[in-house]
């Protein structure tokens, strides 16, 4: 009897183990499955000339065209100051992927590239309200800016987040990926169970 009881702790504390494990491995910024946006970041905002489906395709290319560009610079920093400075001292290259693509998309509109504290509206996104306020942002402005806003956060890099419409951008393969894992894990979490019970059946019959 004295072998069973050690056995049925022994099995009981690797459960424990195997628990802990799991929460251990939750991304950092990460709760409840949402990413939250730390206090000290860094965003940008791209206001389209108007509503239209050409200037809301016009602000999505040019989203794409900065964001790629300065996912490369603050990639490798740690320091909110070090990505302050980098993004200040390179706005005018910013300024030229904007007029890049305006001139590849044949529009002549106007534009306005600033780095301050910016206007944000409220947005919720998950179970996380953003509440409205000023935060650090670069601020594109396409003719206008009548249009619906885009926004996201630089610095740290959670641009994949779409926050202006409270969806994840560019994450379905992603989650096709991680859907099939996930349900390895509990069909496995399943058969561990099952065995403990018919172990435990069987030893105590």
């Amino acid at each position: 009897m004295k072998k069973q009881t050690m056995i049925f702790i022994y099995i009981v504390l690797m459960l424990i183990g195997a628990n802990a494990g799991v929460f251990a491995n939750k991304p950092e910024g990460q709760a409840n499955g949402q990413l939250m946006i730390p206090d000290e970041a860094i965003r940008l905002r791209i206001l389209a000339n108007s509503d239209s489906e050409k200037d809301q395709k016009l602000k999505r290319i040019i989203r794409d065209e900065v964001n790629k560009e300065i996912t490369t610079w603050v990639e490798d920093l740690t320091s909110i100051e070090d990505a302050r400075e980098l993004i200040k001292s390179r706005l005018d290259e910013i300024e030229e992927i904007v007029a890049e693509v305006l001139e590849r998309e044949n529009s002549p509109q106007d534009y306005n590239v600033d780095f301050g504290n910016v206007d944000f509206p409220t947005k919720l996104y998950g179970k996380f309200l953003y509440p409205a306020g000023q935060y650090e942002a670069i601020l594109i402005t396409l003719g206008e800016g009548n249009g619906s806003n885009w926004w996201c956060v630089l610095f740290p890099p959670l641009c994949f987040l779409d926050f202006s419409n409270g969806e994840a951008v560019d994450t379905s393969e992603k989650e096709k990926e991680e859907k099939p894992k996930v349900e390895e894990e509990k069909k496995e979490e399943t058969e561990v169970k099952f065995f403990i019970v018919e172990f435990f059946t069987s030893l105590f019959s």
